[in-house]
């Protein structure tokens, strides 16, 4: 007895009536975390710089106040470049009489206003402190008052701080 089963020849078709197969794609790549735009933020309101930060923080707890969420080193450097550009930048004052601001007084502002914690600004000054130590030894605010500096050469530095924050995962 023949079997037929195990002598036939696979039944095939032709290629027009074969239906299409769809092209196989890639694995899908998980879509990059979408980053907040940091900008700079408004002026804040009289009643925001008279209430110390204690007592805004206790209504915050008790949801009668909205705190902004403080945001890590690298940001605060791209938030702090966004206020100097926004209300100016000047030197040997921190906050000029027309409103313009140094680094350290942009970094004032933020901190004032909760956008930045004082142990997050200390690692943004010491990012910037290290990219100035490439170049020289003086302090940041002592480097940022020089006669000679200008508001490229400052944002040059407040943009290679935050790159190198980012590479540090902060």
């Amino acid at each position: 007895m023949n079997d037929t089963r195990t002598s036939r020849k696979p039944r095939t078709v032709t290629p027009s009536v074969a239906p299409a197969r769809a092209p196989q794609q890639p694995a899908a790549r998980p879509a990059p975390a979408v980053q907040p735009v940091i900008t700079a933020p408004d002026w804040p309101s009289r009643w925001h710089l008279l209430i110390p930060a204690r007592v805004r923080n206790t209504a915050a707890a008790l949801g009668l106040w909205q705190n902004p969420i403080p945001l890590k080193p690298s940001d605060h450097l791209t938030q702090t470049l966004a206020v100097l550009e926004r209300y100016g930048w000047c030197r040997s004052l921190d906050f000029s009489p027309t409103g313009r601001m140094c680094i350290r007084g942009a970094q004032t502002l933020l901190e004032h206003a909760g956008h930045v914690t004082p142990a997050h600004r200390e690692r943004a000054v010491q990012y910037m402190q290290h990219t100035l130590a490439k170049v020289t030894d003086m302090p940041f605010y002592a480097w940022n008052d020089l006669p000679e500096r200008t508001f490229p050469q400052v944002s040059h530095l407040i943009t290679t701080s935050a790159a190198l924050a980012r590479t540090h995962g902060e």
